[in-house]
């Protein structure tokens, strides 16, 4: 039975049964619940890049700057700034009445030593602090960054909506080392999370922050005044994405972030429920992650036969992002339709052919060393785009084990730098992957960090496009950059696609994005 089909049958039923539900005593008077795209396992902001996390923490914690609709980087806990002549020296001043959840007020000594402990674990948050000569408090509300060189990307980098999220935290557990997870989660943004009311695997709570002071113009995206209209958002885990479905057209729920695409023509037929396609950086790339370090996939001449065979009208498709739902070709790592959007040096991979990459593979030094793709089965994108690798690559003459695993478990081997992988199938948000320094398979050249491709060439034109100061000299560096990606190879992109959201059709307010946030909603009406 298909999910589609289970949905149409299970249309009358009640949805969520026996999920944890919050003790009648404790219900507010108004609240939201979502599906979101995994259970919440680490809540530290600064320890982890995984989405959920970014999610979760720009629910509990405020930015110095945020990003609006049209990708602009706007002041958010910042009141003004000022920056010398030189561009070297930058004064921040804070607004007045910023506050913690604790009631704490929030200073500068504060955003210095969040900002110290966010930015060596961030690619954009490392090329800053390379670059500064001082960052230290002025006084309770003002902060002075003082960098030793050039670095064009300041307002970015603090303002950043990617993992890791910049987020600001009370000093005394911004000093606790990013290796060692906060487990108490104070910060000053527009919701409070009710750990005592929140149920691991089951439910996360999210109150109002009553003392939350919101900018006084409207909510752009991330940015302007983020004013919460619901007493609570609560956050369920539901697996099984027809649950979930069914749970949204009888009222039970009343948004899902990731709908599964089998379902999106049932939903849309719905007149209680909105779908809605995302643009721009809230689109995704699906990608194969290479191990250039062990495996057949060492050899570069092995890993650009892939460039020659990934078709990526094919993932997609296979997927069910058809239609305007995603790009039948994108030869650009930093995205179609982004700001730094290049062909440069795409030419191999521009007209795939199975014969051509097939002639190539034995032109190189490949016997039939088994080709290891980690498959997660528990998310759609990497699931099905693995799939669809792994039958080309046979096409092509490659032994391939697809070897089927939970995205944990792909998480925990992909650290191993031997033979015992080869790909993994992975999808990541156009904020990640608009710009080298933040994009996860370009930017880590030369780190230890999985896939371990490293090219000496790469590392002086990430630091000028780091130190660049207008977005034609990014865009030309960034151009240099993907050229050399091309060649050798840390990742091959199997499609770009849109992700819809879904949710209530009673609903107003909600602000279309790949980051779901939930200021701003209100049920029609009220």
């Amino acid at each position: 039975m298909t999910r589609r089909a289970a949905l149409a049958a299970a249309l009358a039923l009640p949805a969520l049964g026996a999920l944890a539900q919050i003790p009648a005593g404790q219900q507010p008077a108004s609240q939201l619940t979502a599906v979101m795209q995994a259970d919440v396992r680490i809540m530290d902001p600064h320890a982890s890049t995984v989405y959920i996390t970014r999610n979760f923490a720009l629910m509990v914690f405020d930015t110095l700057f945020a990003m609006d609709g049209q990708g602009n980087i706007r002041p958010q806990m910042v009141e003004r700034y000022t920056t010398s002549d030189d561009r070297l020296t930058w004064t921040f001043t804070l607004r007045e009445g910023l506050t913690f959840h604790d009631g704490q007020p929030v200073t500068a000594a504060d955003v210095v030593a969040s900002l110290r402990r966010w930015g060596p674990g961030d690619g954009l948050g490392r090329h800053l602090l390379a670059a500064t000569a001082a960052l230290e408090p002025v006084d309770a509300r003002t902060f002075r960054l003082v960098l030793s060189r050039p670095f064009g990307l300041v307002l970015d980098a603090l303002g950043k909506p990617s993992s890791l999220v910049p987020a600001i935290m009370p000093e005394r557990l911004a000093q606790r080392p990013r290796t060692e997870q906060n487990s108490e989660l104070i910060g000053s943004g527009p919701f409070v999370f009710r750990r005592d009311l929140s149920v691991s695997g089951a439910t996360q709570v999210f109150d109002r922050f009553r003392a939350y002071r919101p900018r006084e113009e409207p909510a752009d995206f991330l940015a302007g005044g983020k004013r919460v209209q619901v007493d609570r958002v609560t956050w369920r885990v539901i697996p099984d994405a027809a649950t979930a479905a069914n749970a949204l057209t009888t009222g039970e729920i009343d948004f899902i972030e990731m709908p599964a695409f089998d379902l999106l023509p049932l939903l849309r037929r719905n007149r209680n429920v909105r779908v809605v396609p995302l643009a721009g950086p809230s689109m995704w790339q699906g990608f194969v992650r290479v191990n250039s370090a062990a495996g057949p996939f060492a050899d570069p001449a092995v890993r650009r036969v892939l460039m020659m065979a990934i078709d990526q009208s094919q993932g997609p498709q296979a997927l069910g992002a058809t239609g305007d739902l995603s790009l039948p070709q994108c030869l650009s790592f930093w995205m179609c339709g982004g700001a730094l959007e290049t062909t440069a040096g795409s030419e191999i991979a521009a007209h795939p052919d199975v014969a051509r990459a097939r002639e190539a593979l034995r032109q190189t030094n490949y016997r039939g060393e088994p080709v290891v793709i980690m498959q997660a089965t528990d998310i759609d994108a990497p699931r099905i785009g693995s799939e669809v690798v792994a039958a080309r690559l046979r096409e092509v003459g490659f032994t391939v084990d697809l070897q089927a695993m939970d995205w944990g478990t792909v998480v925990a081997r992909r650290a191993r730098r031997d033979a015992s992988w080869s790909l993994f199938g992975v999808h990541a948000q156009g904020f990640d992957l608009a710009s080298p320094l933040t994009h996860f398979y370009v930017g880590t050249n030369c780190q230890d960090f999985t896939g371990w491709h490293c090219d000496p060439r790469l590392t002086p034109l990430l630091e000028q496009f780091a130190a660049a100061g207008t977005v034609e000299d990014r865009r030309r560096i960034a151009a240099e950059i993907q050229t050399i990606a091309y060649e050798i190879v840390p990742a091959v992109i199997w499609g770009q696609f849109s992700q819809p959201i879904a949710y209530r059709a009673e609903l107003e307010g909600v602000i279309p994005s790949g980051i779901p946030v939930f200021w701003n909603i209100r049920r029609a009406g009220r």
